[in-house]
């Protein structure tokens, strides 16, 4: 008869993983106190001991794939057929616009960028797919619109609604000096018609990968942004991305807790 149970053997399994990540986790140790930033790239980092503690580790719960703002006011947006340059023109083209004229964006245009930032471009065992690639396509970005200038909208915070492929409109009003005041006065993030905002929620990620899924979150920010500044050429826009801003203010701006989910990016896109 054996001694060795099934209950006994998880436990076996448990400790021997216990010990592989606890030894794994103090060879990192280092004599000097490390700054936020090099240990959080530490903490995140991958290894073979961390991988199979991972097994066993506490994730969180998946949150809902879509966000949706009770009551708001939804807009419809044009469809996006839009056919413009080759990607390898409009790669050759892209540079950074800090400098916009005062004509506003067409629906049209926004409606564009906003499909080349998150659009639903087709689906697998019933699951939609996007135009950015995401790890384990968990999708944790939301995608906030500051309108400026942009004909047919009335100027205020819009939440980007990807099944519908439209917008709701989460505040009304001029955001133009707070988004301009939180950026570190950089006077883009108000000049354009837009500024986009990419928000984060962590745990629809992290569900799956820990806090691995940290560096995926970032690591998507930047598919997404170049997107829209791809996109942005094709339609004859000037676009250009700023990662200097006060949290605490974008946040409050898009009405979010900056920890369950917090901006990430922003971009300014306008006319030329």
């Amino acid at each position: 008869m054996s001694l060795i149970t099934p209950t006994s053997r998880k436990l076996v399994i448990l400790v021997f993983l216990s010990l592989l990540f606890f030894y794994g986790t103090t060879a990192f140790a280092e004599e000097e106190e490390l700054t936020p930033g090099e240990r959080y790239h530490r903490d995140s980092g991958l290894t073979w001991t961390g991988a199979l503690a991972d097994v066993v580790a506490h994730k969180p719960k998946m949150p809902d794939q879509y966000k949706r703002y009770a009551g708001a006011e939804l807009i419809e947006l044009p469809e996006p057929n839009y056919k413009g340059i080759s990607v390898e023109e409009a790669m050759k083209k892209r540079r950074s616009i800090r400098s916009y004229s005062s004509e506003s964006l067409s629906l049209f245009q926004l409606s564009q960028l906003l499909f080349s930032a998150q659009g639903i471009t087709g689906s697998t065992h019933g699951h939609y797919l996007r135009t950015a690639p995401s790890a384990g396509a968990l999708y944790p970005f939301e995608i906030y619109v500051i309108v400026h200038r942009v004909e047919g909208l009335k100027r205020g915070v819009y939440h980007y609604v990807v099944k519908e492929h439209a917008l709701e409109l989460v505040k009304e009003g001029s955001f133009r000096g707070n988004i301009t005041n939180a950026g570190l006065k950089q006077e883009v993030l108000g000049d354009g018609g837009v500024t986009f905002v990419l928000s984060a929620i962590f745990d629809r990620t992290r569900s799956k990968y820990g806090d691995r899924g940290f560096r995926y979150v970032y690591i998507e920010a930047g598919h997404i942004a170049q997107n829209i500044c791809l996109q942005a050429v094709s339609l004859k826009l000037g676009a250009v991305t700023v990662g200097a801003f006060l949290d605490k203010e974008v946040n409050q701006i898009l009405g979010v807790d900056g920890f369950k989910e917090a901006a990430i990016y922003l971009l300014a896109v306008g006319k030329p």
